[in-house]
């Protein structure tokens, strides 16, 4: 019988100082809880652990509380964060590994037939990228660390498939190449397209085609997501682009529009109030930062531009470190997000 949740949770807990040495390897144990930056294993100590306690209700143990942020949860929460995993099956299968548990046996069920979803659709994207692995430990996180990103939280937008079709052109043959699959989401949170970035197979770049990058679905208006919608945000073209700015600031939701057309139309989620837009140094960047910020403002959204040093973020983040990105970010950002977004960050790096 597959376990429940309730019932890993509970044997976590009864394991959780393990758990957390394991798992939250950067924190460390004083007295009763296990202190650590956050969920995602940042050093710090602005989020506790409880090693004991009762099995259940106030004061359980394996129960967590990030005092900066006030997220809060279990030991599956940690889990999940840290392998970066999406799914509760994959959660569940990393947490009876650690406690050596069986795998459940796989419950049989009539294989129903699936019509082929159009090319290029949206039903499409969903598909792949439901048929494709998360992130951690594969070759697009390799890819990711190489372009100086390796502070991978909130990331369930982002999978990898081993094996995703490519053609050089429409009528070449099929090869199969291993990729990340970025997943552009609507407002609500539905799956519209992805975009596929083939790799070379030591993860160290991107895989030597002509077209290593490929969109399909509906992109207009919709982006790559990492962190949940909120008051402040940023948004730019590329998601190594906004993964490098989150380098710096790792508590702002970020969307990637994936092109600097897709920018300039990208949707505004109701809570947003204020917009920082990551501009690529390029014309269409600032064609399309000019777009964007006209629109926010109609739309009663404060606009404020981020410009690198060099050509985008990722560059200056590989040219220049990260300690050179936070203050580029802190010369732009408004004395209240300084306080808000840059001072956890320098915290939890120190």
């Amino acid at each position: 019988m597959r376990s429940s949740a309730t019932d890993l949770a509970h044997r976590l807990a009864r394991e959780a100082e393990a758990v957390c040495r394991h798992y939250l390897s950067n924190g460390r144990n004083v007295g009763r809880y296990w202190i650590v930056g956050d969920v995602r294993n940042t050093p710090g100590q602005s989020m506790y652990v409880r090693l004991f306690g009762a099995d259940s209700g106030a004061g359980a143990a394996g129960k967590w509380t990030d005092a900066a942020t006030g997220e809060h949860g279990d030991l599956l929460d940690v889990i999940r964060e840290t392998c970066g995993l999406l799914d509760f099956r994959d959660v569940a299968d990393e947490a009876r590994r650690f406690l050596s548990l069986p795998r459940p046996e796989p419950v049989s069920q009539p294989k129903l037939r699936t019509a082929p979803a159009p090319t290029g659709s949206p039903e499409a994207s969903r598909r792949l990228f439901a048929a494709s692995q998360p992130i951690a430990g594969t070759l697009a996180a390799t890819y990711l660390r190489h372009r100086g990103i390796d502070q991978l939280h909130d990331v369930q937008a982002l999978r990898f498939h081993p094996r995703c079709y490519s053609r050089a052109h429409d009528t070449a043959p099929r090869e199969s190449r291993p990729a990340m699959i970025a997943a552009a989401t609507d407002l609500g949170g539905a799956v519209t397209g992805v975009l596929r970035t083939w790799l070379d197979a030591s993860g160290l770049g991107k895989a030597p085609v002509d077209e290593p990058r490929r969109a399909m679905g509906l992109l207009l208006g919709n982006a790559v997501r990492f962190g949940p919608h909120g008051d402040v945000m940023a948004a730019g073209e590329g998601i190594e682009t906004v993964l490098s700015l989150r380098m710096a600031l790792p508590v702002i939701p970020v969307m990637a529009a994936l092109s600097a057309a897709h920018l300039s139309a990208v949707l505004f989620p109701g809570t947003l109030r204020r917009l920082y837009v990551a501009r690529d140094a390029d014309p269409a960047g600032d064609s399309a930062v000019a777009t964007l910020t006209a629109r926010a403002e109609a739309a009663g959204i404060e606009a404020i531009p981020l410009s690198p040093r060099l050509s985008d973020f990722n560059d200056d983040l590989r040219a220049f470190g990260l300690e050179d990105m936070r203050a580029i970010a802190r010369l732009q950002l408004t004395p209240e997000d300084v306080a808000r977004f840059l001072f956890p960050a320098t915290h939890r790096s120190s």
